[in-house]
């Protein structure tokens, strides 16, 4: 890690609500809005770890990491908006932290001795994952097409999963294109 630039945020470093995931990186309270990427099943991508979520309004319970902070290792993990989409998970919170932290430019995540959950962005959710991903893959499918011009399987595709995330398409069509794209 050596080669890497860690520093230490600017105080404070408070999150409050944001109108939608875009935001515009201040806080309610001018702090910097930091976000916390959790899987399907609730749980740190990587550390498989449970946090105090935040329910009826309420933020979740500051937890505490002991030890040494070390990124990657140990602490409470977070990001910044410029560095949501290295992080990409099913879903996203909107978290506030204190204490002791650490934080790589180059990895674009910070960890923290205290963290708690405030809300989930609910702007991240299954619809917009999936218009995001149709986004993505006409970004390249150019490529494709000029490679395949008479190929229109995966633009077909890529429609089919529009249509799906907007509830005009049934999961049998979704599943029909994505097996037309794949054998492409």
């Amino acid at each position: 890690m050596a080669d890497r630039k860690l520093s230490r945020p600017p105080e404070p470093l408070a999150v409050h609500a944001v109108a939608d995931c875009g935001g515009n990186g201040q806080g309610s309270r001018g702090g910097n809005v930091l976000y916390k990427f959790l899987n399907a099943s609730k749980r740190g991508p990587f550390s498989d770890a449970e946090y105090s979520l935040p329910s009826d309004g309420e933020p979740g319970e500051w937890m505490t990491a002991e030890g040494e902070l070390e990124l990657c290792a140990n602490g409470y993990h977070y990001c910044r908006e410029g560095a949501l989409l290295e992080w990409l998970q099913a879903e996203l919170y909107e978290v506030e932290i204190r204490g002791d932290r650490l934080y790589d430019e180059e990895m674009g995540k910070g960890c923290a001795r205290e963290m708690r959950f405030l809300r989930r962005v609910e702007a991240w959710n299954e619809r917009t994952q999936r218009l995001f991903a149709c986004d993505c893959a006409e970004r390249v499918l150019p490529i494709c097409e000029q490679n395949y011009p008479d190929d229109d399987r995966p633009r077909k595709a890529i429609a089919v999963a529009r249509r799906y995330a907007e509830g005009n398409a049934t999961i049998e069509e979704l599943d029909a294109a994505g097996d037309a794209a794949f054998a492409a």
